[in-house]
């Protein structure tokens, strides 16, 4: 049977390459998905500056409170924890050590004309550590830098906590750029806090066991110890941060991928056994078996999966490449760690493919195998016969899913994290749909049929009688636009109603009229200064960061922990972006929070109380409560004073200050003439904090804009295979109508009017499947029903349209150029 195959193959060239295209691009897919995957897991990234320890000593990178359930995963620490500088002794003295170094980093930019250049400053002493070498001059005393770049003896202007500082070039150095030494009585002033160390270099002999002495070192207390080339994660603290997004990202896509892969290389395979029906029925006709049969159909799809695999395996390394690198260009990624895509990733991607081939030639072998050959004519030329019991019953489960799904959006899911349980549902619904697809496609046709004849006439009631007939046929027609439509609506409202909420949420209480913003940190008594201008009705500082409820247990957090506000004391004229529903924001000084309403309820505590909380940094404080606000549920944030945040950053530095105007004041010429004698500083509208504030939503939604367009284009593939097969196999059917009579035009009108009901059922059943996922997750997120721009749907509905009509129209002109009675090979 495998000879009879190979034989068969060069007539059936059509459905073999639908069949070939479908499994390389989803194979492609999968790889790159797998190979973000891999990447996010081993997060490496190349030391550098700790190139020269072979152990390196940090502090905690998470944190989980005490007393929580053990399936609660522990919170990432935001902030550098650093190290207790009294333990460098407590590390010298483990056996094996023969000695340590602590790094102390923070941020040190250079004045300059144009403007301050980001650089990062550390203590001499740590220089051991990395391949830097004194190329002239002499190491830093106080009031000294070594610099690169800089001439021994002139003066550098350094940005200490937003305020200029004059050091004297004492040497210059080679080694990683954008990196200044200070002395160490310096270093330890200059730094965010100077009981730690950010990190600390741990050297041993040669041949010393590393995973003995780290394990004696992590002994001491709560440290990350690292070795190899897991150092680079101390010296970049932020990666291990953008890990987890990348490996969320690349989990949730990938799982949906390898669906959306398998259902459209299983569709693509079973149709493509479905129109070989009448070859079947004749094969079973002169003698050959059931397993024969089966053996053939399987067969033949791995002489298409196999070769299609080893083609995508170059197109899944350039998209894999390609996807990590955009991501890292918009942040999601750190473009500091390698990209991985070995073995794992091919085999997630060919082993998908394959099975899903597999899954596909038995499914459609069973059938062949098992009709009888005089049903199965019957059946190849009309194909009414659809139902089987498996089919409904995956079909309903599938349905099932999706209502389950909407259940949970809508009933137990809050805000933002709404999109955990929406996203899965679409595809459920979407699969479901099209597992029932000519009961679904009846009923869309009954929906359409009319307004279609009476628009087209005659045409229309031929392709009208046509698709009734012939509807189990044309529902593998309507599908694939079913999906396409379905999967991109959902997904691309999805993101625009989360932004708009996001935005929302932000703005509905935002009392600022100007920003000032510094990308280098800014001074503390500038807060002052801008009270001081006249027209200011207040001013406070705005810093952000992260933080966990330790007690009392049960507040409703994320997986990051609960967002943290920093703002300054203020009366009701203030800048906090808050509604005060009890207490007051006048005493938020030293050790006070103020909390949402849903928080304090849930952990019952009202003004007066105290909580305790750790810090984005891993520091805990117990605070005392003095105000409630009201808050939008799913975009809950703890406001805290700005200073108390500010000490527990990895920088300790201020980096927006909101500002409040009187009524009709003009006061951003005064400002803007203040911003300027501080280097870096800003001055924008509440527009620009608004942008700012919806930065992360909005390159998450250039994410998954990407990601969804790489599914919708997967996806477009399988309608252009779809038509064109079935367009391609219905020559005979053509060249019936040209020998009784009707024209080449007449036959193209009838497909014209054909493509119409296809497209406009593909995009109704897409439609609702959509909105099954938005209608509940757009309740959750906004309180109302979806939101974006009309152009996404209307440019959606297009591309079906366009798709539809050219892979339905153009085969069958190609067709219509031969005569009728030209003997054809039926595809």
């Amino acid at each position: 049977m495998m000879r009879l195959a190979i034989r068969t193959l060069r007539f059936r060239k059509g459905g073999f390459i639908a069949t070939f295209v479908a499994v390389v691009f989803g194979t492609a897919i999968v790889m790159a998905c797998g190979g973000l995957m891999e990447t996010g897991i081993r997060s490496n990234v190349a030391p550098e500056r700790f190139a020269a320890a072979p152990i390196v000593v940090s502090g905690p990178q998470s944190h989980k409170p005490a007393g929580a359930d053990e399936d609660l995963d522990a919170f990432p620490l935001t902030e550098v924890a650093g190290v207790p500088a009294d333990l460098l002794t407590k590390i010298r003295a483990v056996e094996g050590v023969t000695g340590v170094i602590g790094d102390r980093s923070f941020p040190a930019p250079i004045v300059t004309p144009s403007g301050p250049v980001v650089a990062e400053g550390h203590n001499w002493a740590s220089v051991a550590l990395a391949p830097y070498q004194l190329m002239s001059g002499r190491a830093p005393g106080v009031g000294e830098v070594v610099s690169a770049g800089a001439k021994v003896g002139s003066k550098v202007s350094v940005l200490v906590h937003g305020v200029p500082q004059s050091f004297t070039v004492s040497g210059t150095a080679t080694g990683p750029a954008g990196h200044t030494f200070f002395s160490e009585r310096d270093a330890t002033r200059l730094a965010p806090k100077a009981d730690r160390y950010a990190a600390i270099g741990v050297l041993v002999a040669p041949g010393t066991d590393l995973d003995a002495v780290g394990e004696r070192i992590e002994a001491l207390g709560d440290l990350t110890v690292r070795t190899g080339i897991d150092r680079g994660l101390a010296e970049h603290p932020g990666t291990g941060i953008q890990r987890t997004a990348l490996i969320s990202i690349a989990g949730s896509f990938g799982g949906i991928a390898v669906m959306t892969m398998m259902f459209v290389v299983a569709s693509t395979l079973a149709l493509s056994a479905q129109h070989r029906e009448r070859e079947f029925a004749l094969l079973r006709g002169i003698g050959t078996t059931p397993g024969q049969v089966r053996r053939m159909i399987l067969g033949e799809g791995m002489l298409v999966a196999l070769p299609a695999v080893a083609f995508g395996i170059l197109p899944g390394m350039l998209l894999g490449r390609f996807l990590f690198d955009q991501l890292a260009e918009h942040g999601v990624a750190s473009p500091l760690i390698t990209f991985y895509q070995g073995l794992i990733p091919f085999a997630a991607g060919a082993g998908g493919a394959v099975l899903a081939v597999i899954g596909a030639a038995l499914i459609a072998a069973r059938k062949s195998a098992k009709i009888k050959p005089v049903q199965a004519l019957m059946e190849s030329s009309l194909q009414r016969k659809w139902f089987s019991w498996v089919r409904l019953i995956a079909g309903l489960l599938f349905l099932g899913g999706g209502m389950a799904l909407l259940i949970v959006t809508a009933t137990v899911m809050v805000g933002p994290l709404a999109g955990a349980t929406a996203g899965p549902s679409v595809l459920c619904w979407a699969i479901g749909v099209a597992l029932l697809g000519p009961f679904w496609t009846k009923l869309a046709l009954a929906l359409w049929r009319w307004p279609v004849q009476l628009l087209s006439r005659v045409n229309g009631r031929l392709a009208i009688r046509n698709v009734s007939v012939r509807s189990v046929a044309m529902s593998a027609a309507v599908m694939p636009v079913m999906l396409a439509v379905g999967i991109s609506t959902a997904n691309l409202y999805m993101q625009t109603t989360q932004v708009d909420a996001s935005a929302k949420a932000f703005t509905r209480d935002l009392n600022a009229d100007i920003v000032l913003t510094s990308t280098v940190g800014m001074a503390p008594q500038l807060v002052e200064q801008v009270r001081s201008v006249p027209g200011v009705a207040g001013a406070s500082a705005y810093v952000r960061s992260t933080g966990v409820i330790d007690e009392p247990q049960g507040a409703p957090l994320d997986d990051d922990g609960a967002p943290l506000i920093g703002i300054d004391a203020q009366g009701p004229n203030g800048t906090a972006p808050v509604r005060l529903t009890a207490g007051s924001l006048s005493g938020l000084t030293g050790s006070t929070v103020a909390l949402p309403e849903y928080i304090a309820q849930k952990i019952n505590r009202g003004v007066g109380s105290t909580i305790t909380m750790t810090l984005g940094d891993g520091t805990s404080e117990t605070l005392r409560v003095v105000a409630i606000f009201a808050a939008e549920r799913g975009y809950e944030s703890i406001v805290l004073p700005s200073a108390l945040v500010t000490a527990h950053t990895t920088d300790g530095l201020i980096r927006q200050i909101l500002v409040r105007t009187t009524p009709g004041a003009q006061v951003t010429p005064a400002l803007t003439k203040l911003a300027a004698t501080h280097p870096g500083v800003q001055v924008a509208d509440r527009e620009a904090l608004v942008s700012a504030n919806a930065e992360d939503q909005k390159t998450q939604a250039w994410v998954n804009y990407m990601l969804v367009g790489m599914l919708i284009a997967y996806t477009a593939v399988s309608v252009v295979n779809t038509l064109v097969s079935t367009t391609l196999r219905r020559r005979r059917e053509f060249a019936l109508q040209r020998l009784t009579g009707s024209t080449r035009n007449q036959v193209l009108r009838m497909l014209t009017a054909e493509s119409t009901l296809i497209t406009l059922s593909g995009i109704t059943l897409g439609t609702l499947v959509a909105l099954a996922s938005l209608l509940p997750y757009a309740s959750k997120v906004a309180n109302s029903l979806p939101t974006g721009p009309l152009w996404i749907y209307l440019l959606i509905i297009t591309a079906a349209t366009t798709l539809t009509f050219t892979s339905t129209l153009l085969p069958a002109a190609l067709t219509l150029r031969h005569s009728p009675t030209q003997p054809t090979h039926a595809d």
